[in-house]
């Protein structure tokens, strides 16, 4: 049996499985799928031609320990999943997040309250998108990924699987770091390659690349590979794979 307020509103041709909860003025668009056990909270907006695998929950409220960094923000808006959207099962997508169009969340990803991500972008399974970070269009964000809180990803990034940032260089201790927390950036073009760890406020500029397993302490320069722990410049990154000659 499927619960599905009264207060919402359902496009044409729209599909659902079994236990599905549909709360007060959520509106979905024609031609979504929705599985099972999929609960949408109030307020979500959900563009045509979604699919929503089973066991995802849409438009969550946050939760805060006594001692989280996060405080009661004022009250956050409901998500928004553009047209064309594939979200696997599992999903997390909090309350406050806009999804861009034809963007797919592979399953069990999380995706943090007060998050954008744009179009044609990739976050795969398992992955973890805090609060307040900005992904932009065209990336490929891989297996589990952790991108920090307060970071911003440009343009056409890649992250390989398993790739580590931070925000906090005062790795929880001392009142000093409140106030100063800081993601990470990577520029359009930016590519990170698996396993490798950026430690907080550090740039990766335009079509930089950190080699597999690298810690990145300073700022990466455009166009430059770096490798190692810490990361150091090996040479250019070759021509033909810059993004311009794409």
């Amino acid at each position: 049996m499927n619960y599905v307020s009264e207060k919402s509103k359902l496009g044409n041709n729209v599909t659902m499985g079994h236990f599905v909860v549909i709360e007060d003025e959520v509106v979905i668009g024609a031609n979504c799928i929705i599985g099972s056990n999929v609960v949408i909270h109030t307020g979500t907006m959900i563009g045509d031609n979604v699919r929503i695998d089973d066991n995802t929950v849409i438009g969550k409220q946050p939760m805060r320990a006594v001692n989280s960094i996060f405080k009661n923000e004022e009250k956050l808006l409901p998500a928004k999943i553009s047209e064309g959207c594939l979200i696997g099962a599992g999903v997390i997508i909090y309350c406050g997040c806009e999804i861009g169009e034809k963007t797919l969340i592979a399953d069990t990803a999380v995706i943090r309250e007060n998050v954008i991500v744009g179009s044609k972008t990739i976050i795969g399974r398992g992955s973890t998108i805090e609060n307040f970070c900005k992904v932009g269009s065209n990336c490929k964000i891989q297996t589990n990924v952790y991108l920090t809180a307060y970071s911003e990803v440009e343009d056409y990034v890649f992250i390989a699987p398993c790739v580590t940032t931070s925000n906090d260089n005062y790795a929880a201790r001392s009142k000093e770091r409140f106030g100063k927390f800081k993601g990470v950036t990577i520029k359009k073009g930016g590519r990170i390659g698996a396993g490798a760890v950026i430690l907080p406020g550090k740039t990766i500029h335009e079509d930089g690349l950190v080699a597999a397993g690298s810690v990145v302490t300073k700022d990466v320069e455009i166009g430059k590979i770096v490798v190692g722990n810490p990361a150091k410049i090996l040479r250019d990154v070759p021509e033909d794979q810059l993004l311009k000659n794409q």
